[in-house]
């Protein structure tokens, strides 16, 4: 498709869309406003849930542990998860990340994400981090995006997806190392620049042109 007609489209996608896009991002600055250490790692722990099922049985999942997330073990959480996610050993993740947060960092979670003056920094370090488990570029992006942080595309199937379809990116491939993550995201950052609109609302844009719905 001719850069022009990528762009005619887009905008036109975004007119139509752009309240509920920027309501949704409003939350999110919320979240950051007011959110305390519990909060910020249940979004973790959806973002870890998330990962290869999608939002929706991210959300039903946190839900059914959401009373045990902080002090439950592993097999508790396995044990609620049984049933409702297609891979319930996730709980292992969370739980290894959790107690890794607590014994390294006090489990002051407000308090780590604040003191990154860097926001590559700040992604590196979920995305990279050997000790949080599950997560990688991808919703290390979403985690930070869902406690406020913007400036990151988040990358899955869906956003990927549509950039090929657009012909901004090459290949459906979901990137598999953080350099070529980082090349596709400079590609969306210098589309946003040509609609006059934020990265977040572009990443926002391109997920809701695969599944009808504003991300969660």
């Amino acid at each position: 498709m001719e850069r022009s007609k990528v762009l005619e489209e887009l905008k036109s996608e975004y007119s139509r869309k752009r309240g509920m896009i920027e309501a949704q991002l409003g939350e999110f600055r919320k979240i950051r406003e007011s959110a305390g250490d519990r909060k910020i790692f249940e979004e973790l722990a959806y973002c870890i849930l998330t990962s290869a099922v999608g939002p929706k049985v991210g959300l039903k999942s946190l839900e059914a542990i959401k009373d045990i997330l902080l002090e439950g073990t592993a097999d508790d959480l396995e044990s609620s998860l049984k049933g409702i996610h297609k891979f319930p050993e996730k709980a292992y993740f969370i739980v290894h990340t959790r107690e890794y947060l607590k014994n390294e960092y006090g489990f002051k979670l407000r308090e780590l994400v604040d003191s990154f003056g860097d926001p590559e920094a700040r992604r590196d370090f979920f995305a990279t981090n050997k000790d949080i488990k599950g997560i990688g570029y991808t919703q290390a992006s979403h985690f930070l995006r869902n406690i406020g942080f913007g400036g990151y595309a988040i990358l899955d199937k869906n956003v990927v997806n549509s950039l090929y379809d657009l012909g901004i990116i090459d290949s459906p491939k979901p990137p598999s190392t953080g350099k070529k993550y980082k090349e596709i995201e400079e590609r969306m950052k210098a589309l946003a620049g040509e609609l006059g609109i934020g990265l977040d609302e572009l990443d926002m844009l391109l997920w809701s042109l695969k599944t009808g719905k504003i991300p969660v």
